[in-house]
């Protein structure tokens, strides 16, 4: 059951059904689940230490409220590992993995063509779970995976306003990506990571910055 608790909230709160913030008390979930708290107290427990959930005064645990000065050190880790990750995919990948990136790929078009932001954020991180996988090392692609988990409320709303003026970000980094993992051209796959992350990384800086002005 702690399982099944910890499985419906961790999608709640990756699809953004559970926005940052948003309180999560026991008595509640445990009703709307048919379960007894100590099940859903576990399951919280499990979220907290999945960095998706914590405890607030005088409002018990809340979905984690990340602020824009949080994820700048959690972009800077991101920095040092994807571009290897890329690189590392890149020099291993099968074409039949890289068959599965393009229909993700497609996918990904179509979510962006249609405003669905989540699943497009999902296909994203299908397409680079599929490269970051090919390197052979699955604990590097768990700690770049439980990265993207603490930016996920981040990246929806990120990707909302992106959207809405349609910048070709969202799709064109992953275009080129897949292009240089069919070619198994290990410095381009890192090159295109690192200009990826470096622009999202002056996002925030640059977000940041107007928060302190104003």
């Amino acid at each position: 059951m702690t399982d099944q608790v910890y499985a419906m909230l961790h999608e709640a709160i990756l699809n953004g059904d559970l926005a940052a913030g948003t309180p999560l008390r026991f008595k509640e979930l445990a009703e709307q689940v048919g379960t007894s708290t100590m099940p859903v107290r576990e399951a919280l427990r499990r979220l907290e230490a999945a960095g998706l959930a914590e405890r607030a005064p005088h409002r018990g645990v809340i979905v984690k409220e990340i602020s824009l000065k949080e994820l700048v050190p959690v972009y800077e880790v991101r920095h040092m590992l994807e571009p290897q990750a890329a690189r590392l995919g890149s020099l291993n990948i099968s074409a039949e993995d890289c068959d599965r990136m393009e229909a993700e790929y497609v996918l990904l078009r179509e979510a962006f063509n249609e405003g669905r932001v989540v699943a497009l954020l999902d296909h994203d991180e299908a397409i680079l779970s599929i490269l970051y996988g090919a390197s052979g090392n699955p604990v590097l692609l768990q700690m770049i995976q439980t990265l993207w988990q603490q930016c996920r409320a981040y990246k929806i709303v990120g990707a909302q306003g992106r959207l809405a003026d349609g910048d070709d970000s969202l799709w064109h980094y992953q275009e080129e990506l897949i292009a240089a993992a069919r070619k198994n051209d290990a410095d381009a796959a890192a090159s295109i990571s690192d200009t990826s992350l470096t622009d999202a990384s002056n996002r925030i800086k640059e977000a940041l910055a107007g928060q302190r002005e104003g």
